[in-house]
């Protein structure tokens, strides 16, 4: 192997972990400031936990665009919102079924298909541009007020090790700033090396920007998501799974491709309507499978990675030697 290629693939590991722990640094930070607000399980799901762990995305994706790769930034939204959905919460479910009050979200999948729904027509004439973007910031601003405001003001009851009862330096007003700064800090860096690292193994395995961001970056990018998703999960907070994933999802749409957008336009010329099909298709699918007994089965987890490893196969097999 090339040293160009092992220096890539080092970059990729490093990004990675560097990905992981800036966003861990930042949900922690920030969920105990919003626990500290008297913010319910599935509201802090919904958007602090969701900002935080799309984060990865969101500095890769503006990276990319400043480093004239803008393409990927489509190619990882798709392909996270794929993986969200399918290998995260199916996993999640594999480890410990899921009790969820599908109902709760219902109108946060409708905004969810309805932003997908958005991209794709915008994307129609080959690019999102400013314009694009500008609607979609204004859509992810309208959607984070709206949160807020159906927002329980009791404290919630969660399991997940947020506070210490004001009794140790973590559950310090300062240290959990400190932590949010160096969360973005370490993401900043990690999503650099990443980018670096997936744009060369791209190049040296012919397959374009696109196929990438939907793969490769996807899945680095996604990580915070996956640990979040199955400690919850293992933990009982079913709900913090749940409205993790759709959360995410919907910052990834209307946040990150409106921030990325704005400054860069994005080309869609490489994204085929299997990519956009698969994604349209599980944010459908999680809705009827929630709903029959309020819970994600472990069949219903079995169901998802299937999905999955299916979409991954295609890409490999049929889209792996795309150029552009």
């Amino acid at each position: 192997m090339a040293e160009k290629e092992l220096i890539s693939i080092a970059f990729l590991i490093v990004g990675s972990l560097m990905l992981y722990f800036g966003a861990d640094f930042l949900v922690k930070g920030s969920s105990r400031l919003a626990f500290k607000l008297g913010i319910t399980p599935l509201i802090i799901g919904l958007t602090v936990v969701a900002f935080g762990t799309s984060s990865p995305e969101l500095v890769v994706s503006l990276s990319a665009g400043f480093d004239g790769n803008s393409s990927i930034a489509l190619g990882n939204v798709i392909g996270s919102n794929i993986c969200n959905i399918a290998l995260i919460l199916g996993l999640a479910a594999l480890i410990k079924p899921l009790e969820v009050n599908i109902r709760a979200v219902s109108s946060d999948l409708w905004i969810m298909l309805i932003a997908s729904a958005v991209v794709i027509i915008m994307a129609l004439d080959g690019d999102l541009d400013t314009l694009d973007g500008i609607i979609l910031i204004l859509g992810i601003i309208g959607y984070i007020v709206n949160i807020i405001r159906k927002s329980s003001k009791n404290k919630p009851e969660i399991d997940i090790d947020l506070t210490d009862g004001g009794k140790s330096i973590k559950d310090k007003t300062y240290f959990q700033i400190f932590l949010i700064v160096l969360g973005l800090v370490v993401l900043m860096v990690g999503a650099n090396l990443f980018l670096e690292g997936a744009v060369n193994i791209a190049e040296s395995l012919g397959v374009s920007n696109a196929v990438i961001g939907l793969t490769v970056v996807a899945l680095g990018t996604s990580l915070p998501e996956l640990a979040t998703s199955t400690v919850a999960a293992v933990k009982g907070e079913s709900d913090i799974s749940l409205g993790n994933v759709v959360g995410s999802n919907i910052f990834n749409i209307l946040m990150i491709l409106g921030a990325t957008s704005m400054f860069f336009p994005i080309g869609s010329k490489d994204i085929s309507v299997i990519d956009i099909g698969v994604m349209i298709f599980l944010s459908l699918v999680i809705i009827p499978l929630g709903m029959r007994h309020n819970r994600f089965s472990r069949m219903d987890g079995l169901f998802l990675l299937a999905v999955y490893a299916g979409y991954m196969f295609y890409l490999f097999k049929y889209s792996g030697t795309v150029t552009g």
